[in-house]
């Protein structure tokens, strides 16, 4: 459940008169989502999503937000393009919470997501990071190997209440990856969050990228590997080659990898796996029986990061030598 701050129709009337966008005829909490309270408005003027940002997002970061979704989108990306308000500005205030409003985008996300979406995926992460390389805002990332071992010291005690021998084994995993983590590859922004509930698509057609809450500034091969992990692996937990490839091969024609990316491609999966342990250990550690938040399985990353720890070599994920810069 994504609505954690209600609103009611008298406060989105009043809300809604700062914009040109009509007046209000319908709206709905959106159940999807976990950080922000998101609604489905329709007025005379277009249909649109409301966001309530809340407690967890830093609204010193709301400007690299919104203005990263006007800047992609004026560069050609399909991404939500942020509501202007009569006065010129973006944010606003509603329910004692920032508030802003985005363009609606048409299409639904994937539950079973096959190779040539994620070849799509690939590409439109490609584009992303070109059309964003020139966006003036930075903004650093939050959930870095920098950032792992406060999240993991906060769970570590309990840890083998999740599964036993769980504790040694993240300590040796968080120390191995503090002391190999690459540096010195190209920068960018990076989506951070590129999930299949992140992507939208029409029939087979890729229609748009949403919720760039999570975006930062940071190595842009880390987000390919945080792809593989969301998109390549099956139900069963088994890694899908050719899916790995359709996404590497999507990226490369747009974007090709240097040879010091594709280097670090096992170690990066490696580190995107574990980031996603560490929050989802938090959260099932540490949300209440009731709360209106479901709570994804931290096991599910563990056995992803388990598989990375034997791979040698990019061309494992599907890369091949002939898509690397010279």
């Amino acid at each position: 459940m994504a609505v954690y701050t209600d609103v009611n129709e008298e406060q989105l009337r009043a809300f809604l008169a700062e914009y040109d966008v009509g007046t209000l005829l319908s709206y709905k909490g959106i159940a999807e989502g976990v950080e922000n309270s998101n609604f489905l408005l329709r007025t005379t003027g277009g249909t649109f999503i409301l966001t309530l940002y809340e407690k967890r997002v830093n609204r010193d970061d709301l400007p690299f937000f919104i203005g990263l979704m006007d800047h992609l989108a004026l560069k050609g990306l399909s991404c939500p393009l942020p509501i202007v308000r009569r006065d010129g500005g973006h944010l606003s205030e509603l329910a004692g919470r920032p508030a802003a409003m985005v363009s609606f985008l048409d299409g639904a996300w994937l539950r079973k997501p096959q190779p040539q979406h994620c070849r799509e995926v690939g590409q439109a992460l490609a584009a992303m990071h070109v059309a964003g390389s020139d966006f003036a805002i930075r903004r650093a990332n939050g959930l870095t190997v920098a950032d792992w071992r406060p999240l993991w010291e906060g769970a570590r005690a309990r840890a083998d209440e999740v599964q036993p021998g769980l504790k040694d084994e993240i300590d040796q995993e968080l120390a191995s990856l503090e002391s190999d983590w690459p540096s010195g590859l190209p920068e960018g922004v990076i989506h951070a969050d590129l999930f299949p509930d992140n992507v939208f698509f029409i029939e087979d057609r890729l229609s748009g990228l949403i919720d760039f809450y999570f975006a930062c500034n940071d190595f842009l091969a880390y987000d390919i590997a945080i792809c593989l992990n969301a998109w390549c692996f099956e139900p069963d937990g088994a890694f899908n080659l050719t899916k790995g490839m359709a996404l590497i091969d999507g990226y490369v024609c747009v974007r090709p990898l240097e040879p010091g990316e594709a280097e670090a491609l096992p170690l990066l999966a490696r580190g995107a796996a574990l980031r996603f342990f560490l929050t989802r250990l938090h959260d099932w550690l540490t949300t209440p029986e009731g709360a209106l938040v479901v709570k994804k399985d931290p096991l599910e990353y563990m056995r992803k990061l388990r598989f990375h720890r034997q791979i040698d070599s990019a061309s494992e994920y599907g890369l091949r030598i002939k898509d690397l810069t010279q």
